[in-house]
């Protein structure tokens, strides 16, 4: 197959899966095309895959993420990074998750929870169903499963407090810095050399920016530094590992780059 008979076979296949009708005609373009796809993927409810539909779709993403650029990591100590997390090709990069840990089902929705679900492909759903098996993640916990079709080699999902733009509690404060131990942690325990940040729960969770990254430095920091101290990391030695704090916006990255001078 050709790549618009590949996508179109993703399309039809998902469709169908989905109990829902497509018009490809309407869908003439590639781009038209991936959006479509990438719709259908972001409302699919886990279930057996077929071989022949994960090559297709494993294909297609393949595509596209070298069409996107994949950027490498290298170096040692804290960084800060203004882009799309699912370039990165860390060993590991957060996903800014909910408590059911399945990715964000409203089709084309902006949130970095979509995007990575969407770049990495059904099968990180999948996963996500069988960990969970339909128990939700605490706020502050994480998770780390693989990273399929991504330039990254994991996907570490936390799920941040729910802040709503106020001023956080105590509670909240203590809740995001378990976010950023719990995935260094994790990360430490499977071999991650480098580890990719993006800034957890200042999206539609409302923690206000300044706060969130001040918190992230802060957490970061004196994790490298607990653990260089005890030597008790259980396979990365902190002084190698590599973090890189990833934005979108240009507030967030000044914020981390003042931070971080």
């Amino acid at each position: 197959m050709d790549r618009t008979e590949n996508i179109d076979f993703c399309i039809r296949y998902l469709a169908e899966q989905n109990g829902v009708e497509t018009d490809l005609r309407q869908a003439r373009l590639l781009q038209d095309k991936q959006r479509l796809f990438r719709a259908l993927m972001n409302i699919w409810q886990p279930q057996p895959l077929s071989p022949e539909f994960i090559a297709a779709q494993d294909a297609e993403l393949g595509l596209q993420r070298e069409e996107k650029g994949v950027v490498p990591v290298s170096g040692s100590g804290l960084s800060v990074w203004q882009g799309d997390i699912t370039r990165l090709q860390a060993d590991a990069i957060v996903n800014a998750a909910n408590a059911q840990m399945l990715g964000c089902f409203q089709p084309l929705h902006a949130c970095i929870d979509n995007a990575i679900h969407s770049a990495a492909g059904l099968q990180l759903r999948q996963e996500c169903n069988d960990l969970m098996r339909g128990r939700l993640l605490p706020t502050g916990k994480a998770v780390i499963t693989g990273g399929y079709n991504l330039p990254a080699r994991h996907v570490l999902h936390t799920v941040g407090p729910i802040v709503g733009g106020r001023e956080p509690s105590a509670e909240q404060e203590k809740q995001l810095s378990d976010c950023y131990r719990n995935c260094l942690d994790a990360a430490a325990g499977h071999d991650c050399r480098s580890i990719a940040f993006c800034c957890i729960s200042t999206g539609v969770f409302g923690y206000p920016q300044a706060l969130a990254a001040e918190m992230a430095v802060r957490t970061v920091k004196e994790w490298m530094r607990e653990s260089q101290k005890s030597g008790q990391s259980p396979k990365v030695e902190s002084p190698k590992l590599s973090v890189i704090f990833c934005t979108f916006k240009d507030y967030d990255t000044q914020l981390y780059r003042n931070l971080l001078q």
